[in-house]
């Protein structure tokens, strides 16, 4: 478990070594050792380097050459990445066979290796091996068992890393996604508010004003009028002010005071100086002031709440794209509609395409396919995040779906800086990564390439600066692949 380098920290237990018979008994409850013959256990005892450490010592550092053979017989380690990916934490505890094994690549130590309790193990230095075969013949199928065991439990971390950091990026999109829309709502809900205690203090003064029955319905139909106008006025917004300033200059030449608060919403609906003279006609300034004053409140009033339907409007469509890229409630396999499914991808990347420019070329009959899912959208996010990440969240990316044969073709373009040709190859394998160190794990790929056989697909890549291209191929009919 120890290095050259560190093993000067260590209490080699010389001066006060275990008996024998001690370190068989513990060697006994090892579980990849269970069976071993007695003389096979006493070579492991006499032969392997008795180490004791208290808790808190270390015992290696990331990167220090991996040279020998560890069997743990007490005690826990916890080993930290310090630097290299999100997967930082792995466990030992008593009954582990760990460090370089015979038949192993392992070169250095993948993290920073601690003692949490006090700890006791033995070790064999990698020239042992070849001894060690030879005279406890079983040790080979055992240690292929362990790096058999090591690999599984590794992959899975690591996947469960890359699950996790994914989990993350989504979480970190929707939190972006949805604050904006639920702020605006909230802001919305409180400015309602103040504006019906507005409303109803000037609905009160408009009926202090006593206003015969046709009077009543002249206004009610002016105002009825001037909504009607709205649709037809509403994109109008370079008038707006030029008809705010003929308001404003009309309700003041009539001695109406605090036009400020009527005329730009007046103004928003294209009202204009002419169309108040019916008013003029039978109200003076104060009437003017307060039957205005009530009708500015209620546009004031049905504007926030316009504005609340469309905020909350955004966070239902936000929630319905979560549901239909996630298939919740859902059967796994489902009939899939590949141009949806990128669209609900898309969405829940939103808060990154500010500055990106995307481009659709889909096919408008483009059969739905049955399959898994909530599987291909990890496809389709892991390809756009790749595409974001190549073009640094700024350029253009383009999306194609079409039936090609028998086959539905997709394909995820970026204008990035392209993959270079001598390791276009690699990119599918797993682990390997061009990002920066601790950023990635370098699985994304590898586990869209699975998903895609997983569907009788294939997945293909070709890029040149400035133009790369993931390309998906996927048969039409998937009766067979499940």
């Amino acid at each position: 478990m120890t290095t050259a380098s560190s093993a000067a920290t260590l209490d080699p237990a010389e001066a006060n070594p275990t008996p024998v018979p001690e370190i068989i008994e513990a060697l006994k409850r090892v579980a990849p050792l269970h069976g071993m013959e007695e003389s096979e256990l006493r070579w492991l005892a006499t032969r392997g380097i008795e180490r004791k450490v208290g808790a808190g010592a270390t015992l290696f550092h990331e990167g220090d050459a991996a040279d020998r053979m560890t069997i743990l017989l007490k005690g826990e380690v916890h080993v930290r990445r310090e630097r290299g990916g999100p997967a930082a934490l792995f466990i030992g505890r008593t009954g582990l066979i760990t460090g370089l094994l015979p038949f192993s690549r392992m070169k250095t130590y993948g993290g920073h290796g601690y003692a949490v309790t006090d700890v006791w193990w033995l070790e064999y230095p990698r020239e042992m091996f070849a001894e060690m075969m030879a005279e406890v013949p079983s040790m080979a199928q055992r240690c292929v068992s362990v790096l058999l065991d090591r690999v599984r439990e590794i992959t899975r971390l690591e996947q469960q890393a890359e699950k996790l950091n994914a989990l993350g990026k989504l979480a970190g999109n929707l939190a972006h996604e949805m604050n904006n829309p639920a702020s605006a709502a909230q802001r919305a809900a409180s400015g309602l508010l103040d504006e019906l205690r507005v409303y109803g203090h000037e609905k009160y003064r408009m009926g202090g004003l006593c206003l015969d029955e046709q009077h009543l319905l002249s206004i009610r139909d002016w105002q009825d009028s001037v909504r009607g106008q709205r649709k037809l006025l509403a994109a109008d917004r370079a008038g707006n002010a030029a008809h705010e300033d003929g308001v404003q200059a009309w309700l003041k030449a009539r001695g109406v005071e605090q036009t400020w608060k009527i005329a730009p919403e007046l103004a928003e609906l294209g009202v204009t100086s002419s169309q108040l003279e019916p008013l003029g006609e039978f109200l003076d300034a104060g009437a003017l002031q307060i039957v205005l004053g009530q009708f500015a409140s209620s546009l004031r009033a049905e504007r926030i709440a316009e504005a609340m339907l469309d905020s909350t409007a955004r966070i239902f469509d936000l929630i319905r794209a979560i549901k239909d890229y996630s298939y919740l409630d859902q059967a796994p396999i489902q009939d899939v509609d590949v141009r949806q499914a990128l669209e609900n991808t898309l969405a829940m990347l939103q808060s990154r395409l500010a500055n990106v420019e995307i481009e659709r070329d889909y096919e408008s009959e483009v059969p739905a396919i049955a399959a898994y899912g909530s599987e291909l959208n990890q496809v389709w996010m892991a390809l756009l995040e790749n595409a974001l990440d190549a073009i640094d969240d700024r350029g253009r990316i383009k999306l194609v779906a079409r039936r090609s044969a028998d086959m539905l073709l997709i394909e995820v373009w970026d204008n990035g800086p392209g993959i270079p040709k001598d390791i276009q190859d690699r990119i599918f394998e797993p682990f390997f990564t061009t990002k920066p160190t601790g950023s990635a794990l370098g699985l994304g790929l590898d586990t869209a390439q699975r998903i895609v056989r997983r569907h009788r697909g294939f997945i293909h890549v070709r890029s040149e600066p400035g133009s790369t291209c993931f390309e998906v191929r996927l048969p039409v009919d998937q009766l067979q692949a499940y």
